[in-house]
């Protein structure tokens, strides 16, 4: 019984033995398969992980480096602003004068403003507004790089150069209508004299200078409502001091009486004392004889134009680059 007990039972205790010898290597690569493959998917993603902040911090560093502008393009940047703040201060002084005119003749108060419209100060005004608006964008936007302030300013810019060639170009199409232009544009002159200031003093300015008076003769000056020989006052039968052959009395003091009366004379003895030719012949001449000035001013202007608008170009391609 003892034997057979123990041949039953040693088959137990061997088959309980191969089952745990078949169990132990399972166990074992289930144990193990699990720690090895999170151990190195653990470590393949903090690896990865750390690499990739990595990555991107160098391609920020790489990405925010900006090339530095050379000393041309610094050089060119700084005359830039000082050549639009030139321009600058030359607009802000223009605007001066036309305000300063315009409120010395009372044009902004009451009744002068009816006339505004007509004030060749107004000119002044808008040509200063105008050159003062432009270069102080071109000022701000070269020492800021701003883009958008030098588009502004070189569009600007090459809208006045276009103005300018086309208005050339109208003036040379009609130069056959210039010599009437010049008789309207005078005959107003003539007619507001006594009104506007400015009117009077460039009305006076070109008799003096070239030697004339009235449009085509002296007596041009009868159109004139108080120089007319049926208007009230000492100035009837009259015409401007500017007119006389010598304005002077003792070659010192000017003599504001000395054309009164000439409209009363006859031409032998008005020419003894007033100029008998009109302005209108004399100013075409002086005109046709400074033509070259003329055109040698404008080309002056464009170049002058064409320059800042370079400079501004050369600003606006240097942000590109560095943007």
């Amino acid at each position: 019984m003892a034997l057979s007990g123990a041949r039953l039972s040693r088959p137990r205790g061997a088959a309980a033995g191969g089952e745990s010898t078949r169990l132990l290597p399972q166990v074992s690569r289930l144990v193990e398969l699990p720690y090895s493959s999170s151990d190195d998917d653990d470590d393949g993603s903090l690896a990865g992980d750390a690499d990739l902040p990595m990555a991107e911090q160098d391609a920020g560093q790489w990405s925010s480096v900006v090339p530095k502008p050379g000393v041309f393009s610094q050089c060119v940047r700084y005359l830039a602003f000082l050549w639009n703040l030139l321009f600058l201060l030359l607009g802000l002084l223009t605007l001066a004068v036309g305000v300063w005119g315009l409120l010395a003749k009372g044009s902004l108060r009451g009744e002068g403003l009816a006339s505004l419209g007509s004030d060749p100060m107004l000119l002044f005004v808008l040509a200063g507004l105008g050159a003062s608006a432009v270069s102080l964008a071109g000022c701000l936007g070269s020492l800021r790089s701003s883009p958008c302030l030098l588009r502004f300013f070189v569009g600007s810019v090459l809208a006045f150069a276009g103005l300018e060639v086309l208005g050339g170009l109208l003036l040379l199409a009609a130069r056959h209508r210039l010599r009437d232009a010049l008789r309207d544009a005078l005959l107003l002159c003539l007619l507001r004299y006594q009104d506007e200031p400015d009117l009077r003093f460039l009305v006076d300015e070109v008799q003096r200078s070239l030697q004339c008076c009235g449009l085509g003769s002296y007596r041009d000056w009868e159109t004139n409502p108080y120089f007319n020989c049926s208007a009230p006052g000492a100035q009837a039968c009259s015409v401007p001091a500017s007119c006389c052959l010598d304005p002077w009395q003792n070659g010192t003091v000017a003599n504001t009486q000395c054309a009164f009366g000439v409209l009363r004379l006859g031409d032998m003895a008005a020419g003894a004392v007033v100029y008998l030719g009109g302005c209108v012949a004399q100013l075409g001449t002086w005109l046709r004889g400074q033509a070259g000035g003329i055109a040698a001013g404008a080309a002056a202007l464009v170049l002058v134009e064409v320059v800042g608008v370079v400079m501004a170009l050369k600003v606006l391609g240097d942000i590109g680059v560095r943007g």
